[in-house]
């Protein structure tokens, strides 16, 4: 009998993700995006303040994600895989970014994560594991193993095209421009994508 009776209570007292997640998530990105934004010189062709830009929103960017990292084990009581990893990147690349002055690093720090989890969820799934659970079970609880496995196949293809657009357009447009990119064209990305797969975690259920 204790057994039914505790399952609820571990369900309730199980932490919601809601938009802290979305805060947590992107919430570094808008801070390194408005840094540099208010010290990007107004003439690019001034190489020292152009650097100085990068490294000072860089250096945002790194304590920021350190700090969503925290709020994240503090208000949801966890810390996922995904979080811990991209923090990680980020302390590693921007710490490169500023030692060495070079923004390439920075920029590069997303086609790994990218290239990274893409090709961990199309492993696992030729592996017959649906490695996508362990990072999103809190946010489609119910979902079966078929349905686990569909997603994580497609994040994964999903993860590999953002690695690929990434890299395209660190090649093709301005420091500044990309920073943008990552809010306006990544973020809506993620959230269409996200709301495509609503239909099938209806039928997965």
């Amino acid at each position: 009998m204790s057994e039914p009776e505790t399952a609820p209570a571990e369900a309730a007292a199980k932490p919601k993700s809601g938009w802290l997640n979305l805060v947590v998530d992107y919430g570094p990105v808008l801070v390194f995006f408005l840094v540099y934004r208010l010290n990007s010189p107004s003439d690019h062709n001034n190489s020292v303040a152009e650097v100085m830009a990068v490294i000072m929103g860089t250096a945002s960017f790194m304590v920021a994600a350190v700090i969503a990292l925290l709020v994240s084990k503090w208000k949801l009581g966890r810390v996922s895989p995904m979080l811990w990893l991209s923090t990680g990147l980020i302390v590693v690349f921007g710490g490169l970014t500023i030692l060495l002055q070079d923004k390439v690093f920075i920029q590069i720090k997303p086609t790994a994560i990218y290239l990274l989890f893409g090709a961990a969820l199309l492993i696992g799934a030729w592996r017959g594991k649906a490695l996508l659970k362990i990072l999103l079970e809190a946010a489609f609880e119910g979902l079966d193993n078929d349905g686990w496995m569909k997603l994580s196949v497609r994040w994964g293809w999903f993860f590999l095209a953002l690695a690929a657009l990434n890299e395209g357009l660190r090649h093709s447009l301005e420091f500044g421009d990309w920073i943008a990119a990552k809010l306006w064209l990544f973020l809506p990305l993620s959230f269409l994508f996200t709301f495509a797969q609503l239909p099938m975690l209806q039928i997965g259920r």
